[in-house]
C-alpha cells in the first residue's frame, strides 16, 4: 500500500468511524506502509496496536484505502476548480470537509468538463440573465414577459418568449440536479424509503422458472437482502428482468419546490416546469445510478463476506493428520482410480478398478485393494463425492468388513474444486507424468489428511462454497478471499520442510516467487534444521523473516522453540522464563505444566507486554498445538442413496456444505444437497444462518420435502432440536457436535496367502 499521510482530520474521523483508539489506528497504517501483513500485525505486535484483532486491522486497511483514494480526487478536483477560477472560500470549505466520495462529487457536478447539454446550448444563446432572473424571484422588477422579451433574437436561435423561457427553464433545471445539498436529500430518500422494483420483460421466457418470484417484485431498498438483490441482477444480465429504484415522486418534488420557491410570482410555473423537469430528465436517472451502484457494492460485500466465512470454515476443517490414505476418485464406466499417499502425503502408487456396472469386476477390484492396504499399511480410504460416491463408499465397506480392517476407516471427502487443481500448473509441476484423474484421486486423498494445505492449491472461486461468486466485484473478491486464505494459513502454521509452494506463498511476508526459492533451497540443500536457517534462501531477507517466521514451524530441529509460535524475536524472553525457573528450554517445552509457574509481571519490559507475555505462556502450555477441531466423520445411511430413497419425517445425518443469508446446504449422501431455509434452523429466532452453522459442520435433519425431478431437497434442524446432538448456541461461534473419533490403527499383519484371500473376498461379494 502507498506510504501517503492522511489530514489529521481524516484519520480522526477513521478513528470515530471504527470506533478505535487514534494512537493504535496510526500505529497500524504505520506499521502496514512498512510492509506489515494483517496476521502478523495482529499476533506480534499486540502492545503496539492495543491487542487489535485481524478484523478490525482489515478494517483500518480498508478504510485507509478508501480515503487515500478520496484525497486523491479532492486533490484533483480543487484543482479543476481553482484553475475554472470558479473556487470561492465557500466552496473549498466544503470540498475539504466532505469524507464521503458521493458528496465529494456532488458538489464537483457544477464545475465537471461535460458534454454539450440544453442548459449549454441555452448559456450560448445568453439566456443565462433570465434563469438568475427565475431563481432569484425578485418582486417589484421588470414583469417576467417583457424581461424575457428582451432576449429575443433570431440570430442566437431565439425566435419567440416561450423559447427565451424555455431556455432559461433548462439551465434552472441542470442547476437544480446539480445542487449538492437537493442531491444528498433525494438520495438519503431513494435510499431511506424508496423500493427495488423488478418485472419480468414480456415475449422473454424463463423456462427454467429461475427468476420466477421476480417477475412482479419489490422490496424496500434499505432492506433487500444480498443474494434478491444479485438475483434480480443477474436477471437483468441474462435479459428476462428489468429493475429500478421507485420512490413516491410527489414527495421528491415537493421537497424541491420548497427549496427552490423563495416567493409567489409570475415566474412561480416556470420554476415548477423547470423542477420537474430536472428531477425528471437529470437527477432521477443520475441518483438512481448511484442507487444501483450502492445497492451492488452493499450486495457484493455481503456476498464476499458470507464467501469468506464459508472458505474460512472449511480451510480450517479438521484434519485427520500424518496417516497414509488411498483416495478413491470415484466413475462407472470410466472405473474408480485410485491412488496412495504416504504420512506426508507424498503419492505412492495408483491404480484403477472396475467395480460396478457394466464391467463389474469384483476379482480385480478386491485383488488391486487388498494388494494396496497390505504394501502401504494403509489407515483411511478417501472417498470423493461426485458420481457413483455412495455406490463406491458402500463397496468399500463391504470390502473392508468382509476382509475383516474394521480399524481402517472410510470418508466420503467433497471434490469441489478438484477438477479444476487437477488440470491447474500447481498439479502439472507436480505430477507431469499423471493423468487429470489420478491426481484428482490423490487430491481427494490428501484433502482428508489436510483439507488446509491442499484447498489452497485450488481458486477458491472454484470450491464452491459462495453465492452468486461471478456476479460480484471480482477484484474485490479476491482480495478478500487471498486474505481469508491468508489468515486461515498462518492461523494453523505452516510445516517448512514438507510444505508445497503453493502453502508457503500464504505464509506472512511471502511471496509466490520466494515460496519457490524455499522449495527449492529445501530441495537441494535438504531439511531446514532451523528457521534462522532460512536467511541462506536467495533473495529471503531480514523484513521477511520478521514477517514470516513466527508462522513457519520446525519439527525436531536445533531450537525447541521453532516448532512453536513464539516469534525467534522473543527466544530471548523465553530463555529469561526458563532460566528464572531453573530449567533447559527443552524442558520448559516437554513440561507444559511449568508455564503455569510464570510470574508474567517479572518479565515486562518497554518493548514486550503483557499480550506478548501471555501469548508465549499458551505456546508453552500447548507447544505447536493445531488450533483446528477434533477430526470426525459424517455416518450417511447405508440405504439412502438417491434422492428417490428419501421419504418425508426421515432423520439423517449430514454436513453442511455452503452457508447463505438464506439458509444452508447439507450434504446428505445423495449427490444434491439439501437446503434447510433459514426459518427451518432454530425455534430461536435468527436473520443469519451463520449464527448457527458453519460449512464442515456435522448436523442432524429432517427430511421435509423433495423433488426428484428438480433435484430440491427441504430440510430441517430445528424439527430436531430439541432432541438432536446439535445444540445451537445463539450469540455465539456453533460447536461441531462431539462424536467419538474413530480408532486409528494400523492393519493386521498380512496373511500368508493373499490369493486365496482375494479369491474368497471376490466369492463372497458374487454371493452377495
Amino acid at each position: 500500500m502507498e506510504n501517503k499521510t492522511l489530514p489529521t482530520s481524516v484519520l480522526v474521523h477513521i478513528s470515530n468511524l471504527l470506533s478505535i483508539p487514534l494512537k493504535n489506528l496510526i500505529t497500524v497504517i504505520t506499521l502496514t506502509d512498512e510492509g506489515g501483513t494483517v496476521p502478523f500485525i495482529a499476533r506480534y505486535r499486540k502492545e503496539q496496536t492495543g491487542n487489535l484483532d485481524e478484523v478490525q486491522i482489515q478494517a483500518i486497511q480498508e478504510k485507509l484505502e478508501y480515503y487515500r483514494e478520496l484525497e486523491d480526487r479532492r486533490a484533483t478536483v480543487l484543482a479543476s476548480i481553482a484553475e475554472q477560477g470558479k473556487l470561492n472560500d465557500d466552496l473549498k470549505k466544503k470540498i475539504e470537509a466532505t469524507m464521503d466520495k458521493s458528496e465529494l462529487e456532488d458538489l464537483y457536478l457544477p464545475y465537471k468538463p461535460k458534454r454539450r447539454t440544453k442548459a449549454s446550448i441555452a448559456r450560448d444563446r445568453g439566456l443565462e440573465p433570465l434563469a438568475i432572473y427565475l431563481v432569484k424571484q425578485q418582486l417589484g422588477v421588470q414583469p417576467l414577459d417583457a424581461f424575457a422579451a428582451t432576449f429575443v433574437d433570431v440570430a442566437k436561435e431565439v425566435n419567440s418568449v416561450d423559447e427565451a423561457l424555455e431556455g432559461a427553464c433548462h439551465i434552472v433545471a441542470e442547476a437544480v440536479s446539480e445542487t449538492a445539498e437537493y442531491r444528498k436529500a433525494v438520495r438519503a430518500m431513494m435510499s431511506d424509503h424508496g423500493s427495488v422494483t423488478a418485472k419480468a420483460i414480456d415475449g422473454v421466457d424463463d423456462p427454467e422458472g429461475k427468476f420466477k418470484m421476480y417477475a412482479q417484485f419489490s422490496e424496500p431498498v434499505a432492506k433487500i437482502p444480498s443474494h434478491r438483490m444479485l438475483a434480480i441482477r443477474r436477471g437483468a444480465k441474462e435479459g428476462m428482468l428489468y429493475f429500478e429504484i421507485e420512490v413516491e415522486r410527489p414527495r421528491v418534488i415537493e421537497y424541491l419546490k420548497a427549496k427552490v420557491h423563495k416567493a409567489p410570482g409570475d415566474w412561480a410555473q416556470h420554476l415548477d416546469l423547470a423542477i420537474e423537469d430536472g428531477y425528471d430528465r437529470l437527477m432521477n436517472p443520475s441518483i438512481q445510478t448511484e442507487i444501483r451502484l450502492d445497492l451492488k457494492d452493499r450486495s457484493d460485500e455481503e456476498a464476499i463476506k458470507v464467501f469468506r466465512e464459508n472458505l474460512e470454515n472449511l480451510l480450517l476443517a479438521p484434519p485427520a493428520g500424518s496417516l497414509a490414505v488411498l483416495g478413491i476418485d470415484p466413475g462407472i464406466r470410466s472405473g474408480c482410480k485410485l491412488a496412495v499417499v504416504d504420512e506426508t502425503g507424498k503419492m505412492l502408487e495408483h491404480s484403477v478398478i472396475y467395480p460396478h456396472q457394466p464391467k463389474n469386476d469384483l476379482v480385480g477390484s478386491v485383488k488391486v485393494l487388498t494388494g494396496m492396504l497390505q504394501k502401504h499399511n494403509i489407515r483411511a480410504i478417501a472417498i470423493g463425492n461426485g458420481t457413483a460416491s455412495r455406490e463406491t463408499d458402500q463397496f468399500v465397506k463391504d470390502f473392508l468388513l468382509q476382509a475383516g480392517l474394521s480399524q481402517v476407516f472410510t470418508v466420503v471427502v467433497s471434490e469441489a474444486g478438484a477438477s479444476v487443481y487437477s488440470a491447474s500448473e500447481i498439479a502439472r509441476q507436480e505430477f507431469p507424468d499423471l493423468d487429470l484423474t489420478v491426481r484428482g484421486a490423490i487430491s481427494i486423498a490428501r484433502r482428508l489428511q489436510d483439507p488446509l494445505a491442499e484447498l489452497v492449491k485450488v481458486d477458491p472461486k472454484a470450491i464452491g462454497v459462495g453465492q452468486y461468486q461471478h456476479d460480484v466485484d471480482q477484484r474485490k473478491l479476491k482480495q478478500g478471499l487471498d486474505a481469508t486464505v491468508e489468515s486461515c494459513v498462518n492461523r494453523v502454521g505452516v510445516d517448512l520442510n514438507t510444505a508445497s509452494w503453493a502453502l508457503l506463498k500464504h505464509v506472512s511476508g511471502i511471496s509466490e516467487r520466494t515460496a519457490l526459492k524455499i522449495v527449492e533451497f529445501r530441495n537441494e540443500k535438504g531439511r531446514f534444521a532451523s528457521r534462522l536457517s532460512l536467511m541462506a534462501v536467495p533473495g529471503f531477507g531480514p523484513k521477511t523473516f520478521e514477517q514470516s517466521a513466527g508462522f513457519l514451524r520446525i519439527r525436531g530441529g536445533e531450537n525447541p522453540l521453532d516448532i512453536t509460535a513464539v516469534h525467534p524475536e522473543s527466544y530471548s524472553v523465553v530463555e529469561q522464563i526458563a532460566t528464572s525457573l531453573g530449567v533447559s528450554i527443552p524442558e520448559l517445552i516437554t513440561k507444559p505444566e511449568l508455564a503455569e509457574k510464570i510470574d508474567l509481571e517479572k518479565f515486562k519490559t518497554e518493548t514486550v507486554g503483557i499480550f506478548t507475555l501471555t501469548d508465549i505462556r499458551e505456546e508453552l502450555r500447548k507447544p505447536g498445538r493445531d488450533p483446528r477441531d477434533q477430526f470426525t466423520v459424517a455416518k450417511f445411511r447405508d440405504d439412502v442413496k438417491e434422492i428417490k430413497d428419501l421419504t418425508e419425517g426421515m432423520v439423517l445425518e449430514g454436513v453442511v456444505t455452503n452457508v447463505t443469508r438464506f439458509g444452508a446446504f447439507v450434504d446428505i449422501g445423495v449427490h444434491q444437497d439439501g437446503l434447510v431455509h433459514v426459518s427451518e434452523i432454530s425455534h430461536r429466532f435468527i436473520t443469519d444462518p451463520s449464527e448457527a452453522l458453519k460449512a464442515g459442520q456435522i448436523v442432524k435433519v429432517q427430511v421435509m420435502s423433495f423433488d426428484a425431478k428438480a433435484k430440491r431437497i427441504g430440510l430441517s434442524i430445528k424439527a430436531l432440536e430439541a432432541a438432536s446432538s446439535v445444540k445451537i448456541k445463539h450469540g455465539s461461534q456453533p460447536q461441531r457436535p462431539q462424536r467419538q473419533q474413530q480408532p486409528i490403527a494400523p492393519p493386521p499383519k498380512p496373511k500368508p496367502s493373499m490369493d486365496d484371500k482375494i479369491a474368497a473376498l471376490a466369492a463372497k461379494f458374487n454371493r452377495k
